[in-house]
């Protein structure tokens, strides 16, 4: 199986500027286990197998516990995680399924109580990106694992 289209050799002045946002959010007030946490709900939500793929990788390099990667899409129901991780989790799925009427006061008042506003805004803009990912790896089917070796992926031992 191989891409339906090579998104970045058609559109490298774009896909060049949308991975610079991705790198710049490297610096952002988001630490990298929480960003993988995020990245890897967002990508279940939105059944991106390769975003998926390459975020638990990502966080069992960055030293992340294997059993809390298999609970992330039982957050809810599991002990495993902060309450700061939870609102970031939270905050992902009303940010990635946008409803009717966009996110709740609810939902942000609640996870406004774990999150500075810099943390929330940062957050945003972190799953402002994976979601864009998620949208052009499902619509192109972009194939899981097979950037492991450029990505530093292998290092995970996962493939």
């Amino acid at each position: 199986m191989s891409l339906r289209i090579d998104y970045a050799h058609q559109s490298p002045e774009l896909f060049r500027k949308y991975l610079e946002m991705s790198m710049a959010l490297k610096k952002s007030s988001i630490d990298e286990k929480l960003k993988s946490l995020v990245e890897i709900r967002a990508s279940q939500l939105n059944g991106c197998a390769f975003c998926l793929d390459m975020h638990v990788k990502q966080a069992k390099i960055a030293g992340e516990r294997e059993l809390r990667l298999y609970h992330v899409s039982i957050w809810r129901e599991s002990n495993l995680f902060t309450p700061k991780e939870r609102a970031a989790l939270e905050w992902t799925e009303a940010v990635t399924k946008l409803g009717e009427h966009g996110v709740s006061d609810e939902i942000f008042d609640s996870v406004r109580k774990e999150l500075s506003e810099k943390e929330l805004t940062d957050l945003t803009f972190v799953l402002m990106v994976i979601n864009g990912w998620n949208r052009v790896s499902v619509a192109f089917q972009a194939v899981p694992g097979s950037q492991d070796e450029a990505y530093g992926l292998t290092a995970a031992g996962l493939s």
